[in-house]
């Protein structure tokens, strides 16, 4: 049911797929299923078409729709389900903390959503996992560690606020993003370049206050400074400018 305008949130009746239920994969090789057309069914990131007669798919595609809500946690009771595709929605939220729960997976496709909060640990279980899709929602914090995560794709973190491996960024204090040498992340860094400016801002300004009250502010309340101040510029001043235009006379002459 991908590519269509299917609206509204996730059916919580889901669990009730007694197939996608399965503990063990040997449970379904006696299924077969037979399509009436060719479908073509998007696995591992990958679009696969299938003919009249295949084994059972423990499949489920939503991706490229218009659903909303968080993602139920009953979902998570599929655990023989193979490839789990949500890409393209508008789901909101945090990945169920029961992810780990579906041991059978190998595909998970969450991309471009509105998800935010962590990774749940959980789902550094999932041994059968060999294509993760997290990118461009609104995740932070650092990915869960483990030989399974490492070795995935790091194109599949971005367009977050994550770090660690298998991204570049590292993870500082608190889990905020940091790159690998050390600079902070752009969040940090815009604040700092922000900080900058205001300060830099408000230097030029004492700066200015502090040089008009040094100059200004003595011909407001010192007669003896008015004078000198008018006599630099009448006499001092002028003659040094009269003096000036004399010689340059003299030397084109």
């Amino acid at each position: 049911v991908a590519d269509n305008n299917l609206f509204g949130t996730i059916p919580k009746c889901f669990k009730n797929f007694t197939a996608m239920a399965a503990l063990t994969r040997s449970d379904l090789l006696f299924y077969t299923y037979t399509p009436m057309e060719s479908e073509v069914l998007v696995i591992k990131g990958r679009e696969s078409q299938i003919g009249r007669s295949i084994y059972l798919e423990t499949d489920l595609d939503l991706s490229s729709n218009n659903l909303s809500g968080e993602i139920p946690e009953e979902l998570t009771n599929l655990q023989g389900l193979r490839s789990l595709n949500l890409s393209g929605n508008h789901l909101r939220g945090r990945i169920p903390d029961k992810i780990g729960n579906i041991t059978m997976i190998e595909s998970l496709d969450l991309s471009r959503n509105h998800l935010s909060g962590t990774i749940p640990p959980s789902i550094s279980s999932l041994t059968f996992l060999c294509k993760l899709n997290l990118s461009y929602n609104n995740l932070s914090g650092e990915i869960p560690r483990s030989t399974q995560m490492q070795s995935l794709e790091a194109s599949g973190f971005i367009g977050n606020q994550l770090c660690g491996p298998p991204l570049s960024s590292r993870c500082g204090e608190g889990g905020k993003t940091t790159l690998a040498g050390g600079v902070a992340g752009n969040e940090d860094g815009e604040r700092e370049e922000e900080e900058e400016e205001y300060w830099f801002r408000m230097g030029i300004a004492v700066g200015f206050v502090m040089g008009f009250m040094a100059v200004i502010a003595p011909l407001f309340y010192s007669r003896f400074w008015r004078r000198v101040y008018f006599w630099f510029f009448e006499d001092y001043l002028w003659y040094k400018i009269l003096d000036c235009f004399i010689k340059f006379k003299y030397i084109i002459s």
